[in-house]
Formats: structure tokens, C-alpha cells, sequence
């Protein structure tokens, strides 16, 4: 079996044999990829097993296995009778639908679901265990009271795959005392703009990096290939994620276009896959990415000619949630292009029965063939049969299941306070501040300091994990909560603060703030720069530094962002990145021991390049890393003592990138709002140039600064612009007579009503009619604004507006977009008013 160090050595090394040779653009060419062990997850005896099993099926069994629905849209009677392969509980589905409920509840529910499953009537063969999956990203941190370990972009910065694989081996414990089979991690994107919003669940910029991690991660989730260990009890699956090059979108824009060479796409974004197959992967998930102008849902040559076949990889692909809505022809509800490009079971959360129905149609008509999906069902009773799952009663029954001792229990969190410690990275101490004496008056403001929930960020309980109160994470311990112990056991006395003002003065300041809780396409971002729009932080360490008060700055964050100007009004500055509910890890390394001596050094190193503008980093080809203040590698440690010159702060953004109150700018939609494009029955992301709603009724293209819709008549279609879950409040902006402001031009004048409105949710929504307004101005670029109050007239709560922009017509209409923003709207009127 080769090693890792060799594998990585291959994948860098380029095949010059292949250079030269012409493909279509988003087609791999499989020989120029590193060849992988055969076989790794064969096992003669679970193949005979297999095929036993395969010659018993009927077709309509098979397809069920095809299909993973979610919690929130399937009951076990009918997960049964569908013969379903796999459910998850996606971001925001729990048991009852309570996020917040605990671990006895998962598991009644894992078990009601693995009970039908193993009841299914099944006179040819064994029943079929379903495979249970869920988002463990950082800890089973979707399930009240667990262990929530740091996010990747910390752990990376340990550089210790050793503790991660004691991160993934705590995790599976964990998950499997809920009875659930199946990790979503690792996750081994190798992010290169970190403007994207899943940043934070990368481990590296560093190809090398995040191939040592992938394969730790997956054996402490697994256990050790080859040994008894195994998927034995108290381990679950893995599925390595997202292939592939979901780190190297443009503009860092999540499920967009990665269009990188294929030298880049196999050296740096697929470097985390070889490890990660050699270490008994069984899943792979499939990324929302295009490559080139093509979803990777869609791409043979990548999923089939170079995943299965050159790297060798037997176990099945998994796609990821409705992600087969976004293939041209495809809607969430039918996609046999994912199925042939060799996706062996799809993520149909809501839209499982209809894609079951359609599915069994294409197989019986040929579409699908029966050989693909044999080979599809095979690989999924492989996994299954490598589980034990086929040997294994249901949840309660099981080894382990139920036993919540080590559930949040002292050893986890003790190796989760080990893990916060050994990422926190010092970036700046000025006169050798640090580490504290713990007798000291410390003052702690900020408003993360004590907050639990923006320490940990994103899946964490709910999707955007934006709403939790450290009630919510019962067992955990705020940075707050952390200094407050280590300084009063010591004999010292700390003050907690928020807005940083006192009554006695403090010996030092430590100051906590950073980035609130998001999740992917929600995080995403136009620059790097902190808090472009909020200088709150900066002002209050500004302030304190100005009283001659010593600074400690602790910095939260999902990605290495432009701090200058905080990294300037700071005496001492600490990366503490997202370290989840072990917040007294900070203050190990924070404080001294009472005795003076120093018990934990900074150890955390930058596995990413740290930003020196607010723009990204650059990578060029073969070339240095541009743009870069720290490199990656950097870190001080309590022996290092140098004093750091003032830095600018110019953040260099482009004024394109600083606009502000605008939701499409500049040619692009501004993060993180969206753009969907829908049809009566399906909508879809606009993630790429040319994309159609599900049904073809909407056709949108990006042309140059502007975006072209065109609707064909017939039936309702909607262009909207919207933030995923995320709510803006207009309100204020509506009572000092603002507007929502397009700039536009008609191509070709609406044949029928089209309305423009804005929407805050079910049954909430005002809208105006902007028939006549269009077709009033088809010569040129033209401007129109409607005053928010005339949205809120028609019936939206502006307080929460969910979709500023929502154009909808069922006639004809052929439109170019190239402004809609926020604009005063004092001499304009409703239309129609």
C-alpha cells in the first residue's frame, strides 16, 4: 500500500506524457491522475455475500437504495415501503422538530427508522439496513450537551494529525451513542479564497497539509484499516468531502465555477482523496462546484474515469443536498445525468418520492441501465455489509448505543480544551505582554467573550447555528467563563464587560470579538476585511489602548481575515479561530500558573496565509503566494520577541467590492445574497454563467456587468434575489424614504403582468405591478425606484425581509439587470399610485 508522503509526492509530480493532449473543457483526463491501490474495501467474503443479496432484489428495491431522504420530509412506514437506502438529518432537522432536544431522543429515532427497515417483508434475501447519516462537522454538535471540538480551520492549525485523529475517534463515540451510522467529515476542500463561506471547514491552503489530515480524520471516524478495530462498535462511517474543488471557486463563491487547470484541480484540490482512500474511506461525497462550466454532479469523467477508476475507489459516492437540481435538464425531483455520471445515492431530502418514481421510470425505459444501477446498489450494500450493518439489530440493541457516559463527558472535553490550546496562534505581543499573571485585575469585554454559541459558529445545533444561547450548550464553557476561573483561583479578580468600561482600573484588557455564527453560501463574503460596516470592535480597543491600558486582543474567526487596524490598536493579538465549547482552553494559555511558571505555550502555527489587504490571497501557478502578511507557518511563541511595526491600514479594496446597500453590483450578486430562478414546480442557486430555471421557463445569463432574464411565456417564472434563511430589516431605511432601485434594460417588453415585490417568509410578501413601467422604457438603460413603504403598503414586514428583489411574470420578458440596491426614493411613487 503506498504512503501518504508518496502519494502526495505523485499527485504533485506532473505526467508530461498527458500535456499535450486535447479534451473539451470539464473533461478529466483519467491518465494524468496517480493510479491508487485496488480493491482496498474488497472483501471476498462480503462479495459472495453481495451478490446473493443483488440476485434477490427487485428493481424497485434497488432504486429505493439509490434514494437518502431527510427526517423533516420521511416517517419509517414510508421509508420501508419505499425501500429506502439512507436517511439524514439535515441542518435544521431534528427529532419532533426540536434542535435543541438530547441524545435519548436521537436515538429513538435512529432506532424507529432501523426497526422498519429490518422488518421489511423480504422472502429473497436479508432485509436491507438503512445507513443513518448526520453533520458531525466538528463534534456530534447537533445533539444537545455534546463535545463541540474547534472547526477545521483551527485544527489545522495544530498540525498534529495525531490529535485529530483522537478528534475523530471522540466524535464517532459520540455519534454512535445515538445509534446513527454515518459522519458528513471530513471535509478536505483546500480553500484559496477565503471570501468563501465554508472556508472555516478547511483545514489548509496547503495541499500537503490537508492530505495528512484527511487520512487521520478518517481513521479515528473508522478506526484503522486492516485492524479488528474497523467500523467495529463506536465508530461509524465517514464520507470525505466535496469532490471536487469546492475550495477554488471564483471569487470564492460557494457551489460556483472552479476554473482551474487540471494540474491545479488534481495537485491542490484533490490532494486530501488518495490519503483518505488508502485509509478505508467508503463515501465520498460529491461537491455543488462546477469545474469548468460543469457540475461535478454531472461530470463522468471526474466521478467515474478518475475517482473509481484511476484512484481505485470502491466504495459509493453520495451527492450532496438537492445538488442534482443544479444540472442543466435536471430538476431536484429527476436526474439520471447524476446517476450515469456515476452518483450512486442521491441527497433528496423533500424531494426523495418523486425522485424514487422518476428514477424507477428511467430504469425501466433504459435511461438508467441496469448494469449502472447494479453497480451503484452494489457499492452501497459493500458499505453497508463493511458496517455490519446487516449483522447489527437495530440502534437500541446495539454495542454501546445508549451508553451517553462518554456523551459531553470529562475525557472529550478535556481533549477539546487540548485541541483549543494547541490551535490559538499568536500573531502579535508587543513587549513581551503575554502570558499574564493570573493575581492580576483583569478586564474582559467584548461582546463574544461570553457567548458560547459565536465561539463555536456555524452547524452548530441548527444549520447557520446563529441563534444559540449558551443555555443551548449545556457543558460548555465561554472564553469568559475560562479567564474568570484561571484569575480567581490564582487570587486575582476579573471583571466581565461587554462595551469595556470600568470602575476600577484594570492591569490589563483582553478583549473578545469576531465573526458571527454562518454557515456555507451565507458566510460567503466580498472582501476580506473584518467587519467592514461594523468598526465597533476596533473603536473599543482603539479606546482602551488610548487609557494606556494593555490590550490583548482575542480574535474569533472561520479564516485569516484583514485585522490591521485591530492588529494596531492591540498590544498582543491571538487567532482563536471557532474553538467551540471548551472556552477555558484560551485561558490555559493566556495566564501563567500561579507560580509564575508558564503550563501551556502558544503552539498553533497559520496553516492558511494570512491576508495583507482586504482582498484574498493570490496563488498563481507555480508561483509564491501573493498578497500574504503572515505566511502560513507563522506563529510566535512566549521565546519570541520582536516588536511588529505599525501596518497599514489601507485595506486596497476595489470600489466595486465597497459598495454598500446593493444586492446585485458590478456584474456579480453581492454576498451573501443569492440569486434563485424558479418555475411553478422547482427552483435553483444561480451558481454558474448560464443556468435555467428546473423547467427552461427562465433562462439567466451573466453578460459582462449585467445579468440577462429572459422568461419564454407560459407559466409563472420568478427571478429573485435571496439570503438563504438570512433576514435583512428595512424598516429604518423605508421611514428616511429609501428605495429599491433598479437599473435595467428591456430587451423585450413583457408580453403579460410582471410584478416586482419582496418577501419575509410564508404568506408574508408586497408586491407592485411593474408592467407598465417596463414597457414604458425599452430604449436604453433605464432607472426605476419604488419606495420600500410601497412593499410594506402591499402587505411585507419590512422588518424581516428575507428577499429584497422578487420579479415575476407568466408572459414574456427578455431583461438586462444591472443594479438593484437601496437608493433614496423622495420623488418617486407606487406604481399605479
Amino acid at each position: 500500500m503506498l504512503t501518504t508522503a508518496l502519494t502526495t509526492a505523485i499527485f504533485a509530480a506532473s505526467i508530461a506524457s498527458c500535456a499535450s493532449a486535447a479534451e473539451p473543457p470539464a473533461t478529466a483526463r483519467p491518465a494524468a491522475w496517480p493510479v491508487g491501490p485496488k480493491g482496498v474495501l474488497i472483501d471476498p467474503k462480503n462479495e459472495r455475500f453481495i451478490d446473493r443479496v443483488l440476485a434477490g432484489m427487485t428493481v424497485e428495491e434497488k432504486v429505493g437504495q439509490l434514494v437518502q431522504a431527510d427526517i423533516a420530509s420521511v416517517t419509517p412506514e414510508e421509508a420501508q415501503r419505499y425501500h429506502l437506502g439512507s436517511i439524514l438529518a439535515g441542518g435544521n432537522a431534528a427529532p419532533g422538530g426540536d434542535i435543541r432536544t438530547g441524545p435519548k431522543a436521537w436515538l429513538d429515532l435512529v432506532d424507529a427508522f432501523q426497526k422498519a427497515a429490518l422488518s421489511a417483508p423480504a422472502d429473497r434475501h436479508p432485509p436491507i439496513p438503512i445507513i443513518f447519516g448526520i453533520d458531525a462537522v466538528h463534534g456530534d454538535a447537533k445533539v444537545r450537551g455534546a463535545t463541540i471540538f474547534p472547526h477545521n480551520v483551527g485544527l489545522g492549525a495544530t498540525h498534529d494529525p495525531a490529535l485529530l485523529q483522537q478528534i475523530g475517534r471522540a466524535t464517532a463515540q459520540e455519534v454512535s451513542a445515538t445509534g446513527v451510522d454515518w459522519t458528513f467529515a471530513p471535509t478536505v476542500a483546500v480553500a484559496r479564497d477565503v471570501r468563501w463561506g465554508r472556508s472555516y471547514e478547511s483545514y489548509a491552503d496547503d495541499p500537503a497539509l490537508v492530505a495528512q489530515y484527511s487520512a487521520a480524520m478518517v481513521t479515528g471516524v473508522q478506526g484503522r484499516l486492516g485492524s479488528a478495530d474497523f467500523l467495529a462498535p463506536g465508530h461509524t462511517l465517514s464520507s470525505v468531502k466535496h469532490f471536487l474543488g469546492d475550495g477554488g471557486t471564483l471569487d470564492g463563491r460557494d457551489q460556483g465555477d472552479n476554473r482551474s487547470s487540471e494540474t491545479v484541480l488534481r495537485d491542490v484540490h484533490a490532494a486530501g482523496y488518495p490519503p483518505a482512500i488508502q485509509a478505508g474511506a467508503a463515501i465520498v461525497m460529491a461537491s455543488y462546484n462546477g469545474w469548468q462550466g460543469a457540475k461535478m454532479h454531472g461530470n463522468h469523467s471526474l466521478l467515474t474515469d478518475v475517482l473509481k477508476g484511476r484512484m481505485g475507489f470502491n466504495g459509493f459516492v453520495v451527492g450532496d443536498w438537492n445538488a442534482q437540481e443544479e444540472i442543466p435538464g435536471c430538476t431536484k425531483f429527476s436526474c439520471p445525468q447524476a446517476i450515469n455520471a456515476g452518483i450512486d445515492m442521491i441527497m433528496a431530502p423533500d424531494s426523495w418520492r418523486q425522485f424514487y418514481d422518476n428514477t424507477l421510470d428511467q430504469v425501466r425505459r433504459g435511461v438508467i441501465s441496469e448494469s449502472r444501477l447494479d453497480d451503484a446498489v452494489r457499492r452501497i450494500l459493500r458499505v453497508k455489509a463493511l458496517a455490519g450493518l446487516f449483522d447489527r439489530p437495530s440502534a437500541e440493541a446495539r454495542p454501546g448505543a445508549g451508553d451517553f457516559s462518554a456523551f459531553g463527558g470529562a475525557e472529550h472535553r478535556g481533549l477539546a480544551r487540548q485541541a483549543v490550546r494547541e490551535s490559538l496562534v499568536l500573531l502579535k505581543n508587543q513587549g513581551g505582554l503575554l502570558p499574564l499573571k493570573p493575581q492580576a485585575r483583569i478586564l474582559v469585554a467584548g461582546a463574544a467573550a461570553d457567548d458560547i454559541g459565536q465561539q463555536a459558529g456555524g452547524w452548530t445545533v441548527d444549520w447557520q447555528g446563529a441563534h444559540n444561547t449558551n443555555a443551548d450548550l449545556p457543558g460548555a464553557t465561554s472564553i469568559w467563563s475560562g479567564i474568570k476561573a484561571a484569575v480567581e483561583s490564582a487570587g486575582g479578580s476579573a471583571s466581565l464587560s461587554p462595551d469595556g468600561h470600568f470602575t476600577q482600573r484594570p492591569d490589563a484588557a483582553i478583549v473578545v470579538f469576531g465573526e458571527r455564527p454562518y454557515a456555507e453560501f451565507v458566510g460567503d463574503r466580498e472582501t476580506v476585511e473584518f467587519s467592514p460596516n461594523d468598526k465597533s470592535a476596533l473603536v473599543l480597543l482603539r479606546r482602551l489602548k488610548a487609557q494606556k491600558i494593555p490590550v490583548i486582543a482575542v480574535f474569533l474567526s472561520g479564516r485569516p481575515l484583514w485585522v490591521n487596524p485591530e492588529l494596531n490598536a492591540a498590544d498582543a493579538f491571538v487567532a482563536a479561530w471557532l474553538p467551540g465549547s471548551e472556552g477555558e482552553g484560551v485561558a490555559d494559555v493566556l495566564f501563567r500558573r500561579p507560580d509564575g511558571q508558564v503550563d501551556h505555550d502558544f503552539k498553533g502555527r497559520l496553516s492558511f496565509n494570512w491576508p495583507a489587504t482586504g482582498m484574498p490571497v493570490r496563488y498563481p501557478q507555480s508561483k509564491q503566494p501573493t498578497g500574504v502578511l503572515f505566511p502560513r507557518g507563522y506563529g510566535l511563541d512566549y521565546e519570541s520577541h520582536h516588536a511588529m511595526a505599525h501596518l497599514s491600514e489601507d485595506a486596497k479594496v476595489p470600489p466595486e467590492r465597497r459598495a454598500r446597500d446593493t444586492f446585485f453590483h458590478a456584474g456579480h450578486v453581492t454576498a451573501p445574497w443569492s440569486i434563485y430562478v424558479a418555475d411553478p414546480d422547482a427552483e435553483v442557486r444561480l451558481t454558474m454563467i448560464d443556468q435555467p430555471s428546473p423547467d427552461g421557463d427562465l433562462d439567466t445569463r451573466h453578460d459582462g456587468s449585467a445579468i440577462r432574464a429572459a422568461w419564454s411565456g407560459g407559466k409563472p417564472a420568478v427571478w429573485r434575489i435571496g439570503g438563504g434563511g438570512r433576514t435583512v430589516d428595512l424598516a429604518e431605511a423605508a421611514k428616511v424614504g429609501q428605495g429599491l432601485q433598479l437599473s435595467f434594460r428591456v430587451v423585450g417588453a413583457p408580453t403579460g403582468p410582471v410584478t416586482l415585490g419582496q418577501a419575509c417568509g410564508a404568506g408574508c410578501a408586497g408586491s407592485v405591478d411593474l408592467t407598465k413601467a417596463l414597457s414604458a422604457k425599452t430604449a436604453g438603460w433605464a432607472s426605476l425606484t419604488i419606495p420600500l413603504a410601497c412593499f410594506a403598503k402591499a402587505g411585507a414586514d419590512l422588518s424581516r425581509i428575507e428577499d429584497p428583489v422578487v420579479l415575476k411574470t407568466a408572459g414574456k420578458l427578455d431583461l438586462l439587470i444591472r443594479e438593484a440596491r437601496l437608493a433614496p426614493a423622495s420623488k418617486a411613487v407606487c406604481p399605479g399610485g
